[in-house]
């Protein structure tokens, strides 16, 4: 390895801990909120939620990455809303969702979690993510692993989809034609048939039951950068794959994943959808 490539490590190493403690004191943050009253407010759709504290926390999180590092560039999920292009570039960029599950968050449901991914080269370095609720940190590190409160996380490795938990989430969309797909996707897998199927109202802490076995797989149209950067590389760290729902890699702004801990369960959930168009996240925002 040559010197340049040592010290990326180790400062990728340092923004690793940056990361962590920063998610941490915001974890702590959206503690401290979820049971004052909110200030809740919509984005794209009336179900599309957004609070002040959603803006709070975000504004915590990048100031203080920021300050320790002013060259880097920063996607987040409100500074996106409120219309700063969301493009992903070559240069060391972080990838923030302050409050991953704001609808549970209004109704004190305890899914919530501080999502923070980072990227360089357009590839994905390093995720945390901390369950808001209980403290629960999950982190990964390409080429290190991934962890859970410290210990090794590891897939399951199950390949036969008829003993298969799924995962997913609806999406903002919600017109007839989009819950009809989204409903006859759901009836193809329930068919197979597997174990079951759940939706818990947070991408990224699903994403994170792929990650630790807890689940055979995950699947969505709808959700953003921002959900899927820190948990793709838990999850490939973890032993998983993550890919795009044509089977193809995965492309984080697409609005699009399949993530499953074996690519056979992967690859019979790709056959069985039906694909729901929402865009890109780098053409829309």
């Amino acid at each position: 390895m040559s010197s340049g490539q040592e010290t990326d490590g180790d400062c990728w190493a340092e923004c690793l801990d940056v990361a962590v403690q920063t998610a941490l004191r915001a974890a702590q943050m959206v503690r401290e909120a979820v049971n004052q009253e909110k200030q809740v407010s919509s984005k794209s759709t009336p179900t599309d939620l957004v609070t002040e504290a959603d803006h709070q926390v975000e504004e915590l999180i990048i100031s203080t990455l920021r300050e320790k590092f002013p060259s880097h560039r920063f996607i987040g999920e409100e500074s996106s809303a409120a219309g700063e292009k969301c493009v992903l570039t070559d240069s060391p960029t972080w990838i923030i969702d302050p409050i991953d599950g704001t609808c549970n968050f209004v109704h004190s449901f305890p899914m919530v979690a501080v999502s923070i991914g980072f990227a360089v080269n357009k590839q994905l370095e390093f995720g945390v993510i901390c369950h808001c609720f209980d403290g629960t940190l999950y982190t990964a590190r390409r080429g290190h692993g991934a962890f859970c409160n410290g210990e090794r996380l590891k897939v399951s490795k199950e390949k036969d989809v008829s003993k298969a938990l799924i995962l997913t989430e609806i999406g903002a969309k919600r017109d007839p034609g989009t819950l009809e797909i989204f409903l006859g996707n759901m009836k193809k897998l329930l068919s197979a048939p597997v174990h079951g199927v759940r939706i818990i109202g947070s991408s990224t802490l699903a994403l994170c039951q792929v990650a630790r076995g807890a689940a055979e797989a995950y699947y969505q149209y709808g959700l953003h950068c921002w959900d899927i950067a820190a948990a793709a590389i838990i999850i490939t760290e973890a032993g998983g794959c993550v890919i795009d729902t044509t089977g193809g890699p995965l492309d984080i702004m697409s609005r699009r994943v399949v993530a499953a801990g074996s690519r056979k369960i992967a690859d019979y959930i790709v056959q069985q959808l039906q694909p729901i168009s929402y865009g890109r996240d780098d053409d829309d925002c």
